[in-house]
Protein backbone atom coordinates (compact mmCIF):
# COMPACT_ATOMS: atom_id res chain seq x y z
CA UNK A 1 0.00 0.00 0.00
CA UNK A 2 1.02 3.59 -0.64
CA UNK A 3 1.95 5.05 2.91
CA UNK A 4 -0.61 7.24 3.63
CA UNK A 5 1.50 10.41 4.62
CA UNK A 6 1.40 10.69 0.24
CA UNK A 7 -2.03 12.08 1.42
CA UNK A 8 -1.71 13.95 3.50
CA UNK A 9 -2.21 17.20 1.88
CA UNK A 10 -5.04 19.01 2.81
CA UNK A 11 -8.17 18.63 0.18
CA UNK A 12 -9.55 21.34 -1.83
CA UNK A 13 -13.55 21.71 -1.89
CA UNK A 14 -15.14 23.31 -4.98
CA UNK A 15 -19.09 24.00 -5.02
CA UNK A 16 -21.82 23.27 -4.41
CA UNK A 17 -22.65 26.40 -7.16
CA UNK A 18 -26.23 26.25 -5.35
CA UNK A 19 -29.45 24.23 -3.55
CA UNK A 20 -29.63 22.49 -6.59
CA UNK A 21 -26.51 22.54 -8.87
CA UNK A 22 -23.89 20.44 -7.33
CA UNK A 23 -20.44 20.46 -9.31
CA UNK A 24 -19.96 17.80 -11.44
CA UNK A 25 -17.66 16.25 -13.70
CA UNK A 26 -14.06 17.89 -12.71
CA UNK A 27 -11.87 18.15 -15.42
CA UNK A 28 -7.96 19.35 -15.85
CA UNK A 29 -5.19 20.61 -17.88
CA UNK A 30 -1.61 22.30 -16.19
CA UNK A 31 1.47 23.92 -17.52
CA UNK A 32 4.93 24.88 -16.09
CA UNK A 33 2.97 27.36 -14.25
CA UNK A 34 -0.42 27.12 -13.92
CA UNK A 35 -3.26 24.38 -13.09
CA UNK A 36 -6.87 25.14 -14.89
CA UNK A 37 -10.36 23.45 -13.75
CA UNK A 38 -13.93 22.96 -15.55
CA UNK A 39 -16.94 21.79 -13.89
CA UNK A 40 -20.28 22.02 -14.25
CA UNK A 41 -23.09 23.01 -12.59
CA UNK A 42 -26.99 23.43 -13.00
CA UNK A 43 -27.17 24.84 -16.58
CA UNK A 44 -23.77 25.99 -16.88
CA UNK A 45 -20.18 25.43 -16.92
CA UNK A 46 -17.35 26.80 -14.13
CA UNK A 47 -13.57 27.46 -13.94
CA UNK A 48 -11.16 27.29 -11.43
CA UNK A 49 -7.17 27.96 -11.25
CA UNK A 50 -4.56 27.42 -9.56
CA UNK A 51 -0.90 29.00 -9.61
CA UNK A 52 0.54 27.31 -7.13
CA UNK A 53 0.34 23.31 -8.09
CA UNK A 54 -2.76 22.55 -6.83
CA UNK A 55 -2.44 23.42 -3.34
CA UNK A 56 -4.94 26.33 -3.66
CA UNK A 57 -7.99 27.37 -6.06
CA UNK A 58 -9.57 30.53 -7.21
CA UNK A 59 -13.32 31.07 -6.60
CA UNK A 60 -14.97 29.37 -9.64
CA UNK A 61 -16.14 31.79 -12.22
CA UNK A 62 -18.82 31.15 -15.06
CA UNK A 63 -17.47 30.96 -18.05
CA UNK A 64 -20.76 29.81 -19.89
CA UNK A 65 -24.23 28.35 -19.90
CA UNK A 66 -27.13 27.47 -21.92
CA UNK A 67 -30.26 25.92 -21.52
CA UNK A 68 -29.52 22.44 -21.07
CA UNK A 69 -26.00 21.50 -20.09
CA UNK A 70 -25.26 17.38 -19.91
CA UNK A 71 -23.62 16.37 -16.89
CA UNK A 72 -23.68 12.58 -16.30
CA UNK A 73 -21.94 9.60 -17.48
CA UNK A 74 -18.72 11.89 -18.40
CA UNK A 75 -21.18 14.61 -20.30
CA UNK A 76 -19.05 16.83 -18.76
CA UNK A 77 -16.92 20.04 -19.97
CA UNK A 78 -13.08 19.28 -21.71
CA UNK A 79 -10.41 21.97 -20.65
CA UNK A 80 -6.92 22.60 -22.32
CA UNK A 81 -4.10 25.13 -22.35
CA UNK A 82 -2.91 26.47 -25.61
CA UNK A 83 -0.22 29.05 -24.71
CA UNK A 84 -1.84 31.74 -22.83
CA UNK A 85 -5.51 31.02 -23.87
CA UNK A 86 -7.53 28.92 -21.65
CA UNK A 87 -9.98 26.20 -24.06
CA UNK A 88 -13.19 25.20 -22.51
CA UNK A 89 -15.54 23.04 -24.76
CA UNK A 90 -18.90 21.34 -23.64
CA UNK A 91 -22.23 20.06 -25.85
CA UNK A 92 -25.31 22.91 -24.64
CA UNK A 93 -28.61 23.34 -26.07
CA UNK A 94 -32.02 24.48 -25.65
CA UNK A 95 -34.56 21.98 -27.10
CA UNK A 96 -34.66 18.45 -24.57
CA UNK A 97 -34.74 15.32 -26.41
CA UNK A 98 -37.88 13.53 -26.28
CA UNK A 99 -38.62 9.53 -25.28
CA UNK A 100 -37.33 6.37 -22.81
CA UNK A 101 -33.68 7.50 -23.33
CA UNK A 102 -33.65 10.70 -23.51
CA UNK A 103 -31.52 11.17 -19.90
CA UNK A 104 -31.61 15.16 -19.90
CA UNK A 105 -30.05 15.58 -23.11
CA UNK A 106 -31.17 18.49 -25.49
CA UNK A 107 -32.01 17.47 -29.45
CA UNK A 108 -30.34 20.71 -30.09
CA UNK A 109 -27.02 19.76 -28.46
CA UNK A 110 -23.88 21.83 -30.47
CA UNK A 111 -19.72 21.01 -29.18
CA UNK A 112 -19.38 24.87 -28.01
CA UNK A 113 -15.89 26.04 -27.48
CA UNK A 114 -14.88 29.14 -24.97
CA UNK A 115 -11.69 31.19 -24.68
CA UNK A 116 -10.03 33.13 -22.09
CA UNK A 117 -6.88 34.58 -22.30
CA UNK A 118 -7.01 36.78 -19.33
CA UNK A 119 -6.37 34.00 -16.99
CA UNK A 120 -10.16 32.66 -16.93
CA UNK A 121 -11.58 36.04 -15.62
CA UNK A 122 -13.49 36.85 -18.44
CA UNK A 123 -14.90 34.54 -21.66
CA UNK A 124 -15.25 35.00 -25.07
CA UNK A 125 -19.27 33.55 -26.09
CA UNK A 126 -19.89 30.09 -27.05
CA UNK A 127 -18.87 29.03 -30.39
CA UNK A 128 -19.90 25.35 -32.23
CA UNK A 129 -17.13 23.07 -33.44
CA UNK A 130 -19.42 20.93 -34.78
CA UNK A 131 -20.52 22.09 -38.70
CA UNK A 132 -24.40 20.12 -38.81
CA UNK A 133 -26.04 21.42 -35.86
CA UNK A 134 -27.77 19.30 -33.32
CA UNK A 135 -25.55 16.28 -34.50
CA UNK A 136 -23.65 16.35 -31.13
CA UNK A 137 -26.50 15.62 -28.77
CA UNK A 138 -25.25 12.82 -27.37
CA UNK A 139 -22.95 15.05 -25.10
CA UNK A 140 -19.84 12.92 -25.29
CA UNK A 141 -16.43 14.09 -26.62
CA UNK A 142 -12.83 14.76 -25.92
CA UNK A 143 -10.34 17.63 -26.44
CA UNK A 144 -6.30 17.74 -26.96
CA UNK A 145 -4.25 20.12 -26.94
CA UNK A 146 -0.19 20.56 -27.79
CA UNK A 147 0.35 23.18 -25.66
CA UNK A 148 0.80 25.65 -27.85
CA UNK A 149 -1.66 26.91 -30.86
CA UNK A 150 -2.72 23.33 -31.85
CA UNK A 151 -6.23 22.02 -30.33
CA UNK A 152 -8.11 18.40 -31.45
CA UNK A 153 -11.37 17.63 -30.88
CA UNK A 154 -13.32 14.38 -30.90
CA UNK A 155 -17.20 13.69 -29.87
CA UNK A 156 -19.81 11.24 -30.76
CA UNK A 157 -22.03 12.59 -33.81
CA UNK A 158 -25.33 11.90 -35.11
CA UNK A 159 -25.53 13.65 -38.56
CA UNK A 160 -27.41 11.95 -41.26
CA UNK A 161 -29.21 9.91 -39.43
CA UNK A 162 -26.81 6.62 -40.07
CA UNK A 163 -26.17 5.74 -36.69
CA UNK A 164 -23.58 7.80 -34.08
CA UNK A 165 -19.93 8.18 -35.49
CA UNK A 166 -16.89 9.33 -34.29
CA UNK A 167 -16.54 12.90 -35.55
CA UNK A 168 -13.41 15.38 -35.07
CA UNK A 169 -12.09 18.96 -35.47
CA UNK A 170 -8.96 20.47 -35.31
CA UNK A 171 -8.09 24.37 -34.42
CA UNK A 172 -4.57 25.72 -35.50
CA UNK A 173 -5.11 29.49 -33.66
CA UNK A 174 -5.77 28.49 -30.49
CA UNK A 175 -9.65 27.53 -30.82
CA UNK A 176 -10.73 31.13 -32.47
CA UNK A 177 -12.05 28.86 -35.59
CA UNK A 178 -12.37 24.98 -36.03
CA UNK A 179 -11.25 23.26 -39.34
CA UNK A 180 -14.34 21.15 -41.74
CA UNK A 181 -15.59 18.30 -39.21
CA UNK A 182 -13.80 15.02 -40.30
CA UNK A 183 -15.26 11.44 -39.96
CA UNK A 184 -12.74 9.46 -37.97
CA UNK A 185 -14.55 6.26 -37.65
CA UNK A 186 -17.92 4.60 -38.74
CA UNK A 187 -18.28 1.07 -37.63
CA UNK A 188 -19.07 -1.27 -40.36
CA UNK A 189 -21.95 -2.64 -37.87
CA UNK A 190 -24.02 0.55 -38.16
CA UNK A 191 -22.85 2.55 -34.97
CA UNK A 192 -20.10 2.70 -32.10
CA UNK A 193 -21.03 2.67 -29.03
CA UNK A 194 -23.74 5.09 -28.33
CA UNK A 195 -22.99 6.57 -24.62
CA UNK A 196 -18.96 6.14 -23.77
CA UNK A 197 -17.05 9.06 -24.12
CA UNK A 198 -14.07 9.30 -26.24
CA UNK A 199 -10.59 9.95 -25.53
CA UNK A 200 -7.77 11.77 -27.46
CA UNK A 201 -4.50 12.96 -27.35
CA UNK A 202 -1.95 14.69 -29.44
CA UNK A 203 1.71 13.09 -29.15
CA UNK A 204 4.76 15.04 -28.49
CA UNK A 205 5.64 14.05 -31.80
CA UNK A 206 2.61 15.76 -33.59
CA UNK A 207 0.78 12.76 -33.52
CA UNK A 208 -3.24 13.26 -33.29
CA UNK A 209 -4.64 9.98 -31.45
CA UNK A 210 -8.47 8.67 -30.84
CA UNK A 211 -9.51 6.32 -28.49
CA UNK A 212 -13.49 5.26 -28.57
CA UNK A 213 -15.36 1.91 -27.56
CA UNK A 214 -16.84 0.46 -30.58
CA UNK A 215 -20.26 -1.61 -31.16
CA UNK A 216 -18.90 -4.60 -33.58
CA UNK A 217 -19.97 -8.08 -33.71
CA UNK A 218 -22.26 -8.05 -30.85
CA UNK A 219 -19.09 -6.38 -28.50
CA UNK A 220 -18.20 -3.41 -26.84
CA UNK A 221 -14.53 -3.55 -27.02
CA UNK A 222 -12.27 0.04 -27.10
CA UNK A 223 -10.41 1.12 -30.35
CA UNK A 224 -7.75 3.00 -31.32
CA UNK A 225 -6.33 5.29 -34.18
CA UNK A 226 -3.58 7.19 -35.06
CA UNK A 227 -3.26 9.71 -37.32
CA UNK A 228 -0.32 12.13 -38.51
CA UNK A 229 -2.41 15.60 -39.83
CA UNK A 230 -5.44 14.77 -37.68
CA UNK A 231 -7.61 14.45 -40.91
CA UNK A 232 -6.63 10.89 -42.18
CA UNK A 233 -7.07 8.30 -39.80
CA UNK A 234 -5.90 4.42 -40.85
CA UNK A 235 -8.00 1.38 -39.71
CA UNK A 236 -7.93 1.50 -35.94
CA UNK A 237 -6.90 -1.44 -33.80
CA UNK A 238 -8.89 -3.40 -30.84
CA UNK A 239 -7.34 -3.00 -27.67
CA UNK A 240 -7.02 -5.62 -25.18
CA UNK A 241 -7.31 -9.44 -25.29
CA UNK A 242 -10.66 -10.29 -24.41
CA UNK A 243 -13.93 -9.11 -26.22
CA UNK A 244 -17.21 -8.07 -24.19
CA UNK A 245 -20.20 -9.44 -25.91
CA UNK A 246 -22.80 -6.77 -24.11
CA UNK A 247 -26.39 -5.83 -26.19
CA UNK A 248 -25.99 -2.27 -23.99
CA UNK A 249 -23.99 0.57 -23.21
CA UNK A 250 -21.82 0.29 -20.83
CA UNK A 251 -21.83 4.35 -20.98
CA UNK A 252 -17.68 4.36 -19.40
CA UNK A 253 -15.00 5.22 -22.20
CA UNK A 254 -11.57 4.70 -20.03
CA UNK A 255 -8.51 7.04 -20.21
CA UNK A 256 -6.11 7.72 -22.80
CA UNK A 257 -2.03 9.32 -21.95
CA UNK A 258 0.97 9.70 -24.08
CA UNK A 259 4.63 10.65 -23.58
CA UNK A 260 7.64 10.64 -26.08
CA UNK A 261 7.70 6.69 -25.84
CA UNK A 262 4.50 5.23 -24.87
CA UNK A 263 0.75 5.21 -25.57
CA UNK A 264 -1.26 3.79 -22.04
CA UNK A 265 -4.90 3.08 -22.13
CA UNK A 266 -7.17 1.66 -18.89
CA UNK A 267 -10.47 0.68 -19.49
CA UNK A 268 -13.58 -1.20 -18.20
CA UNK A 269 -14.64 -4.61 -19.57
CA UNK A 270 -17.42 -6.39 -17.31
CA UNK A 271 -16.39 -5.28 -13.85
CA UNK A 272 -13.05 -5.28 -14.54
CA UNK A 273 -10.57 -2.54 -14.72
CA UNK A 274 -7.45 -3.11 -17.44
CA UNK A 275 -4.32 -0.93 -18.10
CA UNK A 276 -3.29 -1.68 -21.52
CA UNK A 277 -0.73 -0.55 -24.14
CA UNK A 278 -0.96 -1.21 -27.57
CA UNK A 279 1.66 -3.94 -28.63
CA UNK A 280 1.83 -5.59 -24.94
CA UNK A 281 -0.66 -7.77 -22.63
CA UNK A 282 -3.42 -6.15 -21.08
CA UNK A 283 -3.29 -5.99 -17.25
CA UNK A 284 -5.97 -6.53 -15.00
CA UNK A 285 -5.27 -4.25 -11.87
CA UNK A 286 -8.78 -3.89 -10.15
CA UNK A 287 -12.70 -4.07 -10.38
CA UNK A 288 -14.82 -0.82 -10.70
CA UNK A 289 -15.56 1.31 -13.62
CA UNK A 290 -14.69 5.67 -14.40
CA UNK A 291 -11.64 4.88 -15.15
CA UNK A 292 -9.55 7.96 -15.62
CA UNK A 293 -5.32 7.91 -16.35
CA UNK A 294 -2.45 9.82 -16.54
CA UNK A 295 1.46 9.46 -16.67
CA UNK A 296 4.07 12.04 -14.08
CA UNK A 297 7.08 11.40 -15.76
CA UNK A 298 7.55 7.50 -16.30
CA UNK A 299 5.23 6.60 -13.31
CA UNK A 300 1.35 5.01 -14.43
CA UNK A 301 -1.26 6.46 -12.63
CA UNK A 302 -5.00 5.62 -12.54
CA UNK A 303 -8.29 6.10 -10.52
CA UNK A 304 -11.28 4.21 -10.62
CA UNK A 305 -15.12 3.96 -8.83
CA UNK A 306 -15.50 0.35 -7.07
CA UNK A 307 -18.69 1.26 -5.71
CA UNK A 308 -18.90 4.15 -3.91
CA UNK A 309 -15.28 4.08 -3.16
CA UNK A 310 -12.59 6.20 -5.27
CA UNK A 311 -9.03 4.53 -6.05
CA UNK A 312 -6.20 5.50 -6.67
CA UNK A 313 -3.27 3.33 -8.51
CA UNK A 314 0.22 4.35 -8.81
CA UNK A 315 2.59 1.62 -10.27
CA UNK A 316 1.18 -1.63 -8.76
CA UNK A 317 0.15 0.07 -5.57
CA UNK A 318 -3.87 1.16 -4.66
CA UNK A 319 -5.36 3.50 -2.09
CA UNK A 320 -8.17 4.77 -1.50
CA UNK A 321 -8.76 8.66 -1.74
CA UNK A 322 -13.00 8.41 -0.70
CA UNK A 323 -15.47 5.64 0.40
CA UNK A 324 -18.39 8.58 -1.29
CA UNK A 325 -17.11 9.67 -4.14
CA UNK A 326 -17.41 9.68 -8.23
CA UNK A 327 -16.08 10.45 -11.61
CA UNK A 328 -12.59 11.25 -10.75
CA UNK A 329 -10.01 12.69 -13.18
CA UNK A 330 -5.96 13.23 -13.28
CA UNK A 331 -3.39 15.43 -14.46
CA UNK A 332 0.28 14.68 -14.51
CA UNK A 333 2.25 17.76 -13.18
CA UNK A 334 4.75 19.32 -15.97
CA UNK A 335 7.04 20.17 -12.22
CA UNK A 336 6.36 16.44 -11.12
CA UNK A 337 3.20 15.10 -8.77
CA UNK A 338 -0.31 14.20 -9.58
CA UNK A 339 -3.69 16.07 -8.95
CA UNK A 340 -6.52 13.92 -8.59
CA UNK A 341 -10.40 15.51 -8.47
CA UNK A 342 -14.23 14.19 -7.99
CA UNK A 343 -17.34 14.60 -7.19
CA UNK A 344 -18.27 14.30 -2.99
CA UNK A 345 -21.29 15.16 -1.74
CA UNK A 346 -21.96 17.99 -4.14
CA UNK A 347 -18.56 19.50 -4.68
CA UNK A 348 -15.45 18.68 -6.52
CA UNK A 349 -12.80 17.47 -4.20
CA UNK A 350 -8.65 17.67 -5.33
CA UNK A 351 -5.73 16.34 -3.84
CA UNK A 352 -1.86 17.12 -4.78
CA UNK A 353 -0.21 13.60 -4.74
CA UNK A 354 3.79 14.00 -5.10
Amino acid sequence: MIPLLLFAAAAVHLGPMGPDAPAREPQMAADSSRVVMAFGAGNAIYFSGSRDGGSTFTAPIKAGEAGIVPLSRHRGPRIALAGRTIVITAVAGSKPQEGAHAHGLPSDGDLLVWLSRDGGTTWSAGKPVNDVPGSASEGLHALASDGKNTLFAVWLDKRGGKGTRLYSSRSSDGGVTWSRNVQVYESPGGSICECCHPSAAISPGGEFVVMWRNSLKGCRDLYLATSRDGVNFPAPRKLGDGSWPLNACPMDGGGLAISASRIVTAWRRESNVFLDEPGRPERQIGTGKDVALTLSGERTCLAWVDGSNVDLWIDGKVERLSSAGAFPSLIGLPAGGVLVAWEENGAVQIRRLP
